[in-house]
């Protein structure tokens, strides 16, 4: 039975009615000793306390996005078969253009409360040894005839730790809060995709490459952008592509992006951090030497030179804030960090409802307003390489403006 199905919230729930009802009934009308009677009491006790807390916790969990199966749940799921050493690039020295091309089916969705027009495939990443589901929406103009010859842009999307690959759609409702955006013409026409990131059971992989443990890494930045250009109209040129997350999901987008500047030009942490060790169960944090190398603001300032990556930091307090803070302090031009804080804690409501903020954020920092990124639009827009930069400079929130396709 699924673990996120409504079919198991409703037995929980009758469980719970079940579990009132019983002592009501029968507390008085117990027959026999003393003991049988006493240790009848005590069940049914127990067993309401119990039923209670797993209908709350199914509540929660649907809510949040914890876990997408029973496997993580146990932390027994295991999604990577092997994990050699690809070396600084995470490519193992292959081209990823020059890669064969990967040719997935893909399923419709329909689960309560995803919304639609979501699709799954099950992925096996050729570079990466990691295996698993991955969720992709397409925008109202991907399937319009008008636009059979254009690209669109992506935006890859990071479940925080526990985290499903639902959760983006189901806890955070990205999809419904920004197609009326996109429909309106004041955010791009994004591609989202949402691959798994719970690889390794309970522990949390820091999205990082660790040989001998597993490919994180690559699996997120060469194999699931590699599937979307070989079965969707995107290009792999990182003006084309951005990433996001909340939570521990916002620490791998920053540390993704700023790591691999020719495979993502944007980024968006939401109640991020930079100090991998922020997560208990992180191997990247229980390792000094992994716990400097993934450090967002040791990436920053050991770049050879400053990536040409946009940054929106949202959150509160320690929470995200004042890790963007130090990453906005830090960075010197093209790289350019906005941060922007947010109120009401560490939740997925919070998080939403900075989704419209960040992809109209998103839209204009990849010059997607209305042409190709990079290049500028028909109304003669600078292109990335063209626009003014200021070290630390934050950015005002976009206008309206009509979302951008590639040609």
């Amino acid at each position: 039975m699924n673990l996120t199905g409504n079919t198991f919230f409703v037995i929980t729930i009758v469980l719970v009615v079940i579990a009132v009802l019983l002592p009501l009934l029968l507390w008085s009308r117990l027959r026999g000793p003393a003991v049988v009677r006493g240790a009848c009491r005590v069940f049914m006790v127990v067993f309401a306390q119990a039923t209670a807390v797993l209908m709350v916790f199914v509540s929660v969990n649907n809510s949040n996005g914890l876990y997408g199966s029973w496997d993580d749940l146990l932390g027994t799921s295991n999604h990577v078969n092997n994990a050699v050493d690809l070396g600084p690039s995470g490519t193992g020295g292959r081209q990823i253009a020059a890669l064969p091309k990967v040719r997935q089916t893909f399923e419709k969705v329909d689960e309560p409360g995803l919304g639609n027009g979501l699709r799954r495939t099950y992925l096996k990443g050729a570079v990466s040894g990691v295996e698993g589901e991955v969720y992709v929406w397409l925008p109202p103009q991907y399937d319009d005839p008008a636009y059979r010859d254009k690209q669109f842009p992506v935006v890859e999307l990071l479940a925080g730790f526990p985290g499903s690959s639902k959760s983006w759609f189901r806890a955070m409702k990205v999809q419904s809060r920004i197609q009326p955006l996109i429909e309106s013409g004041v955010v791009a026409p994004f591609i989202l995709v949402s691959p798994r990131t719970m690889l390794l059971g309970d522990k949390d992989t820091g999205y990082a490459n660790v040989p001998g443990t597993v490919n994180a890494d690559s699996w997120l930045t060469v194999d699931v952008r590699k599937m979307v250009a070989d079965n969707f109209r995107a290009s792999l040129a990182p003006t084309s592509w951005a990433i996001a997350g909340y939570s521990a999901g916002g620490h791998g987008a920053a540390k993704l992006a700023l790591a691999h500047p020719d495979r993502y030009s944007a980024a968006v942490s939401l109640s991020g951090y930079n100090d991998p060790a922020a997560e208990k169960t992180s191997i990247t944090g229980a390792d000094p030497q992994l716990r400097r190398e993934n450090d967002v603001l040791n990436i920053l300032m050991a770049a050879k030179t400053p990536p040409r990556v946009s940054l929106l930091a949202t959150g509160e307090g320690a929470d995200g804030y004042l890790p963007g803070l130090a990453l906005r302090d830090a960075s010197k031009p093209p790289t350019r960090v906005e941060v922007r804080p947010t109120v009401g804690g560490h939740v997925t409501r919070v998080w939403g409802a900075e989704l419209p903020y960040a992809f109209r954020w998103l839209t204009r920092e990849m010059k997607l307003e209305d042409g190709t990124p990079g290049q500028g639009g028909p109304g003669g827009g600078a292109g990335r390489q063209d626009r003014p930069e200021a070290e630390g400079a934050e950015v005002d929130e976009p206008s309206g403006a009509g979302g951008g396709i590639l040609e």
